[in-house]
């Protein structure tokens, strides 16, 4: 008996060390988690769109508390005063016509009442008429590719990717601000303008939203679709896609600048300038050197995230380039991959998205990258020939 009672003590003793460790466990999760931001409401809104789903939000909050706590009072009140223990015997009817009339034309009051300004609200967001600005954003995986439609700024076009460093998403620096939602190039608008989206995919459907905006519309490929927003302040507003476009669909952030009318103009200035200084020559010849070293730039940006800085990529999703049999195959296969892509797998096509170049500069970066050193060339004519075939 002593020994069955040292035993249960030991078994107590034990499930109170292994609560003791749960406890501390929970407490410092939550001490982790106490200077993360609580975000317990929508996004401020920057549009009249906006203020109008916020407002219609908080009426439908109040109502369902309403409806809940006159729910929830009466059946606690009739548990509590009408239970059998208290000699409380059940009533013996079947109809009441006047509770049935009442239940049914109450719920339909307050649905009434909320399709209605929730009705306008959506026929307002779906009318995106005489836009003062267009602009199409083609979903990739993972970025998004912009241009301007019209306006100033018609014909401007560049891609706009993620700019969070890997070692934060790696852990191996502290995490920033805007972790996940800052990009190298953002899109910018004017001020009080009505902006309107086309939006459309390239690979699989993607969602471009920003909530400060209620703007949440699906990128489908082979389909343009339409939203629109007008933002009343200025400001850098944040969204991220929405949907569950692959691997790494997380890392594919939208990130809005809204500037004045005078700073709009001196971009969208500053923007062409750059797009024409950068405009390549297509019947320069280059050099591999020049072409390696342009090719990198590009690998980084478009690249590194699946197959990773040093080409070992991420088996079996993202296959190793370093000692690759493409990479050190033919090169008119290499660039068939790159610009065509491969259906089945997330290798996106590149060919709308690069241009001969900036594609002849990234596959001779890879021919000549690691352990790669095929001395190999290519030119921009070669990525031009291949496009049609």
């Amino acid at each position: 008996m002593a020994e069955v009672s040292n035993n249960n003590r030991d078994l107590n003793r034990g499930w109170r060390v292994s609560a003791g460790l749960v406890v501390a466990s929970l407490i410092s999760a939550l001490s982790g988690t106490a200077n993360a931001a609580w975000e317990l409401n929508l996004q401020e809104p920057v549009t009249a769109l906006a203020k109008r789903v916020y407002d219609l939000h908080s009426l439908l909050l109040w109502v369902i508390v309403i409806i809940f706590v006159g729910v929830f009072a009466v059946v606690a009140w009739s548990i509590v005063f009408h239970r059998k223990s208290r000699g409380h015997k059940a009533a013996d009817f079947h109809d009441n016509t006047k509770v049935e009339i009442a239940w049914t034309i109450v719920p339909t009051l307050i649905l009434i009442a909320i399709a209605v300004p929730a009705t306008t609200t959506l026929v307002e967001m779906r009318d995106s008429s005489q836009p003062d600005l267009t602009i199409k954003a083609t979903g990739y995986q993972w970025k998004w590719g912009y241009e301007y439609l019209s306006g100033d700024a018609a014909g401007l076009k560049y891609m706009s990717v993620m700019s969070t460093p890997r070692d934060q998403i790696e852990n191996k620096a502290p995490k920033g601000e805007h972790y996940l939602l800052e990009v190298d190039r953002p899109l910018v608008v004017p001020v009080g303008q009505k902006v309107r989206m086309l939006l459309t995919a390239s690979d699989v459907i993607h969602n471009w939203s920003v909530p400060a905006f209620a703007v949440k519309t699906d990128a489908v490929p082979g389909f343009l679709r339409d939203t629109w927003f007008r933002a009343e302040k200025e400001g850098t507003y944040r969204g991220q896609c929405s949907e569950l476009c692959g691997k790494d669909h997380g890392f594919m952030p939208v990130v809005v600048e809204v500037v004045s009318a005078e700073k709009y103009a001196a971009w969208t200035a500053g923007q062409k300038k750059e797009m024409a200084a950068a405009a390549d020559d297509p019947a320069k010849i280059w050099k591999l050197d020049e072409l390696v070293a342009r090719g990198e730039k590009v690998y980084a940006a478009n690249c590194a995230a699946c197959h990773q800085p040093a080409g070992q990529g991420l088996p079996p999703a993202f296959p190793a380039l370093d000692g690759s049999k493409i990479v050190k195959g033919p090169k008119e296969a290499h660039l068939d991959i790159v610009i065509k892509g491969k259906a089945g797998t997330a290798m996106a096509a590149y060919g709308g998205q690069l241009g001969d170049t900036d594609i002849a500069a990234v596959v001779a970066y890879e021919r000549n990258a690691w352990s790669n050193k095929l001395g190999e060339l290519v030119q921009p004519a070669e990525v031009k020939a291949r496009r049609g075939n």
